[in-house]
């Protein structure tokens, strides 16, 4: 059977199984994703003390909605790599905006410091050297998930598939990693949240390209 024949079969049965199925299966990842990431940082990490002043600012807010629209643009591409033949597009080009604004935001930010040493200071802030790879570590639980729903699904284009996985949760567990985080500047999320995330993407891709090839 060539592949183009193989896909259209995937297509049928995707199209008889209901439109409704994979964002069913990505909602329940989402879900459980984010529990196992709050348990981590609650358990692990530990809330930050500051957290009920933390919330009454606005920087705590756009924090977050920074990260929850990286996972809002994986969910768009997982969802149709997710099918035969999906092309995540749409999910790219809303990562791609929101990574962009929040850069400009953050190279701003840099540019209107008083020196060197403070723009240093707020790409820095406290835990650079941490907040990369525990974006990481906590989105692995919902990554591995992700992965072995996607399996029961019909990707495809497995390493893309991949990727958005790991975008998806990315966004997901950064957003639930801002609970400990005290980092309060563009110039600091723009970098490190946003390698973390991809890290992950990085990890779903590579993943991807051999526990979803069929």
């Amino acid at each position: 059977m060539r592949t183009d024949d193989l896909i259209d079969v995937l297509a049928s049965d995707a199209k008889r199984a209901g439109e409704t199925t994979p964002p069913r299966r990505l909602a329940i990842v989402a879900v459980i994703g984010s529990l196992a990431a709050l348990v981590l940082v609650v358990g692990w990490l530990r809330v930050r003390e500051d957290l009920a002043q933390a919330m009454l600012g606005s920087m705590f807010w756009m924090k977050a909605t920074y990260t929850a629209l990286l996972g809002v643009a994986g969910y768009l591409a997982v969802e149709r790599l997710s099918r035969p033949g999906g092309s995540g597009r749409r999910g790219w080009v809303v990562a791609a905006l929101v990574v962009a604004a929040c850069v400009a935001a953050g190279l701003y930010q840099a540019m209107v410091s008083p020196d060197v040493q403070a723009a240093l200071t707020m790409l820095h802030g406290h835990s650079w050297r941490s907040c990369s790879p525990r974006i990481l570590m906590i989105g692995l639980p919902m990554l591995g998930l992700g992965l072995w729903i996607l399996r029961g699904m019909a990707p495809t284009r497995p390493s893309l598939a991949g990727f958005a996985m790991g975008l998806f949760s990315g966004g997901v567990v950064a957003t639930i990693y801002g609970l400990h985080c005290p980092e309060h500047t563009f110039t600091f999320i723009a970098l490190w949240y946003s390698l973390g995330v991809l890290a992950l993407g990085a990890v779903g891709a590579a993943a991807g390209r051999w526990v979803l090839r069929w």
